[in-house]
């Protein structure tokens, strides 16, 4: 890869990268660290890196540290788990929305990630194993779970309305 591709990867691929951060982890400047810190990698393995697969490189770099930052989170906080049976019905100022961002919040990380690169980024189920490291069948059952929790999450939506 030249420099001329990398300032094209970056024009080409900086948006994509950051929506999958902040959809990941919630937090604006920390997502914008994540695509920084991307980047920054890719600028140091220049040489290495082949141009035609400079996206999935971004995408698996921010991904493991979407990764990383999950495991660190889980290791600071306590954990309290309380699921209700249909927590959408108690919304008083309904947003569909806020009730799917509520939703990916409850989700595994795996889910949540694999349900993103697919539903939000557009991936293929081979480019989003290649960017997790799952094979195409472990992503395809993650994403069917992932929309069944949504689905019973979100509840009946006449309910919901």
């Amino acid at each position: 890869m030249n420099i001329q591709e990398y300032n094209h990867s970056v024009d080409q691929f900086a948006d994509g990268l950051y929506r999958f951060a902040l959809k990941s982890i919630g937090d604006t400047e920390m997502a914008r660290d994540f695509v920084q810190d991307a980047f920054e990698k890719l600028w140091v393995k220049i040489e290495t890196v082949d141009y035609s697969k400079v996206k999935s490189y971004l995408f698996t770099t921010i991904y493991h540290a979407v990764v990383d930052n999950s495991r660190k989170q889980q290791r600071n906080k306590t954990y309290s788990q309380s699921l209700e049976a249909n927590p959408s019905h108690e919304i008083a100022s309904f947003d569909v929305h806020e009730v799917l961002e509520k939703g990916l919040n409850e989700m595994s990380e795996i889910q949540r990630n694999v349900v993103l690169l697919r539903d939000y980024e557009g991936y293929s189920y081979q480019e989003i194993g290649e960017i997790t490291g799952l094979n195409e069948q472990q992503v395809k059952v993650y994403i069917f779970r992932a929309r069944k929790f949504l689905k019973e999450y979100i509840g009946n939506i006449e309910a919901i309305l």
